[in-house]
């Protein structure tokens, strides 16, 4: 089939198909391009699948120059582009909500430079997570942030939502291990921000970018912090016969001016998927369990770890195992990163939320949970970063069913809403994407969105850089009727 009858035959958003097609072949090259309808439903959305939209056209550039004239080539042709790197983010971020090009950044995976001595990296956006953390294995260095899908997520896709993970609670979220970055613009523009220093002299262009969401540019180099791997391990295991219990723990933990390097919660119904998975020795009767890890130098480490189990003792812990072995240790992380695969075996369906309370606030939040799921008749599973109050409960059921999915999305928004009535936000690593735009003029104010919308102009003047993402437009909630008004749409898998 040529560039043209693909077009022809769905494809009618874009002025001028072919001659765009045929600019951008020039560009890349046929083979680093997708224009048939049947292969661009793979790119139809990310990890929020509540809504799907389709490209008009997928391209693979390998070099900075190449996305460029990919940019320059959108603004001549006034079609809406946006930048993709894996598609692992929950909020809909990569939705080509305009159609248009998107500009898929995983040909983009360099490790370009690893500077030890002035504890650096500089790395193209397309580099899986993890694929980093392997590459500086044995250095004494490591990239701290870790998010729970590591081992697919990509730097690029970090640096656009502000990724945390695990160990979010000790060393912090994407922005503070970014030094600098290499953006395209929307108009076509390269630009530097900040550099292989700590700090640069000036307004934090850096940390403006960092979260941006796609809005103001797409990376195509970044330079990561690398930071030292700690001399010493406790990784823990403490098992509580409820959920209350636990959340007591987490607060008399951090009361005690105890930061663990991580702190997180895993329920009773993704205890069990864990255990149907993994076969590692869960409790299945255990309301919850915490993994617990305190890192650092070897003789205080120890302390810390002693003080933990006083403090889990001391809220009904049944036990608090020790991974004796680095091989113990690896299988628990490995547990708790595939959490949200091993859901699979408990519901045909999942919709992951993203909400963050303060931490004294978690067992108000945890029973709201509750009691939603008992009034919308849908079981919520909860795992989250206990330690630093971002909670992801998982509402299970069955896309099939079209009033399922309805209940589904109405106790996702009364759980997001509480989040802010606790003096919290809707997002605390997945981003706004799509699916939250409708809450931000909850958590903003007029002016606070009029100042974020006239920073997004400056940098996007004519919108065509990842449209309808992060600020709800001037008359409202232009996405507010993906979750409100659809409830029969198919929902996060």
């Amino acid at each position: 089939m040529s560039i043209t009858q693909s077009h022809s035959d769905s494809r009618t958003s874009m002025p001028r198909p072919h001659q765009l097609l045929e600019r951008l072949k020039a560009i890349v090259g046929i083979e680093s391009m997708l224009y048939d309808p049947d292969e661009l439903l793979v790119y139809e959305c990310d990890g929020f699948v509540v809504e799907k939209k389709s490209p008009d056209v997928v391209v693979f550039p390998t070099t900075t120059e190449q996305v460029v004239a990919i940019v320059k080539l959108c603004n001549e042709f006034e079609v809406p582009f946006v930048p993709r790197g894996a598609g692992t983010s929950l909020a809909g971020g990569c939705l080509p909500v305009g159609g248009g090009v998107m500009i898929t950044l995983t040909r983009m995976k360099r490790i370009l430079e690893v500077n030890y001595r002035d504890r650096y990296a500089i790395v193209e956006p397309g580099l899986v997570n993890v694929h980093l953390t392997q590459h500086l294995k044995g250095s004494g260095y490591h990239y701290a942030p870790d998010p729970s899908s590591q081992g697919a997520c990509t730097i690029g896709g970090n640096f656009a939502t502000n990724s945390g993970g695990p160990h979010t609670l000790k060393y912090g979220v994407t922005v503070n291990h970014v030094l600098g970055a290499e953006v395209v613009l929307p108009d076509g523009e390269v630009v530097q921000l900040g550099g292989p220093v700590e700090e640069a002299p000036g307004y934090d262009l850096t940390g403006l970018f960092v979260g941006n969401e796609g809005t103001l540019g797409i990376a195509t180099k970044v330079i990561v912090r690398l930071t030292r791997d700690p001399a010493a391990y406790r990784t823990m295991l403490g098992v509580f016969e409820t959920v209350a219990d636990a959340t007591r723990a987490i607060s008399d933990i951090i009361g005690a001016g105890i930061v663990p390097a991580a702190l997180e919660m895993m329920d009773q119904g993704i205890v069990g998927a864990l255990e149907q998975a993994f076969h590692f020795g869960f409790p299945l009767d255990a309301g919850a369990v915490l993994l617990i890890e305190v890192d650092g130098l070897e003789v205080a480490v120890e302390d810390e770890a002693q003080r933990i189990i006083d403090l889990c003792t001391k809220n009904s812990a049944r036990e608090v195992r020790r991974a004796n072995t680095p091989k113990e240790r690896l299988l628990l992380w490995k547990c708790r990163k595939q959490a949200f695969g091993a859901i699979g075996r408990l519901s045909p369906s999942y919709c992951t939320q993203d909400g963050v309370v303060p931490r004294t606030k978690l067992p108000q939040i945890l029973e709201f949970i509750i009691d939603c799921g008992q009034r919308y008749g849908i079981r919520i599973v909860n795992v989250f970063h206990a330690g630093d109050g971002n909670i992801h409960p998982i509402l299970l059921f069955d896309e099939r069913d079209s009033e399922q999915v309805a209940r589904v999305l109405k106790a996702s928004d009364e759980i997001l809403g509480k989040c802010i009535d606790l003096g919290g936000s809707v997002t605390g690593e997945h981003g706004i994407g799509v699916e939250k735009i409708s809450f931000m003029d909850r958590l903003f104010t007029a002016e606070d969105l009029k100042v974020m919308r006239s920073i997004r102009d400056c940098f996007n003047p004519t919108g065509r850089c990842s449209p309808g993402k992060m600020l709800p437009t001037l008359a409202g909630c232009g996405n507010e009727s993906i979750i409100k008004q659809k409830p029969g749409r198919r929902a996060a898998m």
